[in-house]
């Protein structure tokens, strides 16, 4: 069979031939491994399901599955390597937990294209904020801060309802959220999104299950890619440090958030 574009040849193959199976999982590692660093990549998950035939919804539940692979298996090594801080994970990552069922819950029902524009003017802002506010992430914000306060558990809850609207850009929110309210640098940082991550992610995957929105088979092909980006990640993240982080999380808020608006104009 001849293929006219490569949007053509990704709509028309079998997901489960060896030149499909091999693209899943080359791009489930490019998300792993940059999810893991920073966030943002879901994004390209999104391209490449919606260029397989699924509308965005569909596209976002299938995502999850590798989401919650990932950061199960990035979390047990950031907790290994003692960066992980539990007691701050759960007072970030409950209400998280709780606002992803209302975003998930807003996301299986609504306009497709409210989606896009959502992520699209959102993340330009984090872009802005990560280039002005860099400096807080080698240091933190004056100590570690272990109380929760209400502010704190509003915002997180906030974060939770973008993350269960669309993961892409929601590990930037966490990571900025830690760095703020909890005085975390960046490495610290990124331990508690991975754990925020894998608290909420069940809860948001559950109603995208309910409404028939998980392509499967995709899935779980996709998640190992997910799962193997991770474990590479998590090492190179506690091996090169934190400067590292912040170039990678600087340049992929910038691409994706680049890419977004310009889906929206072209």
């Amino acid at each position: 069979m001849m293929f006219t574009t490569i949007t053509d040849y990704l709509l028309n193959t079998d997901p489960f031939s060896p030149s499909m199976i091999a693209i899943l999982v080359l791009v489930g590692f490019v998300v792993g491994f940059i999810n893991t660093l920073a966030g943002m990549a879901t994004a390209l998950s999104y391209v490449l399901f919606m260029a397989m035939g699924m509308p965005i919804n569909v596209a976002n539940g299938t995502s999850r599955v590798g989401v919650l692979s990932q950061f199960a298996v990035s979390t047990l090594i950031f907790k290994k390597k003692g960066y992980l801080d539990t007691k701050i994970g759960t007072k970030v990552g409950i209400p998280v937990a709780i606002g992803s069922i209302i975003g998930a819950q807003l996301v299986a029902v609504l306009n497709t294209q409210i989606v896009e524009i959502v992520m699209g003017i959102l993340l330009p802002i984090m872009a802005i904020s990560l280039m002005t506010d860099s400096k807080l992430s080698i240091k933190g914000n004056n100590g570690i801060k272990d109380n929760l306060t209400p502010l704190k558990f509003i915002v997180f809850v906030v974060v939770g309802i973008y993350g269960g609207f669309t993961h892409a850009g929601v590990g930037i929110l966490i990571i900025f959220g830690s760095i703020y309210f909890y005085g975390l640098d960046m490495l610290k940082a990124n331990a508690i999104k991975q754990f925020a991550v894998l608290l909420y992610t069940p809860l948001a995957l559950a109603v995208f299950i309910l409404h028939g929105q998980v392509n499967w088979p995709v899935a779980f092909i996709y998640a190992v890619g997910n799962v193997c980006g991770a474990i590479v990640a998590s090492r190179v993240a506690i091996s090169w440090g934190i400067r590292f982080i912040n170039w990678v999380v600087a340049i992929a808020v910038i691409s994706v958030s680049f890419w977004l608006i310009y889906k929206q104009f072209r």
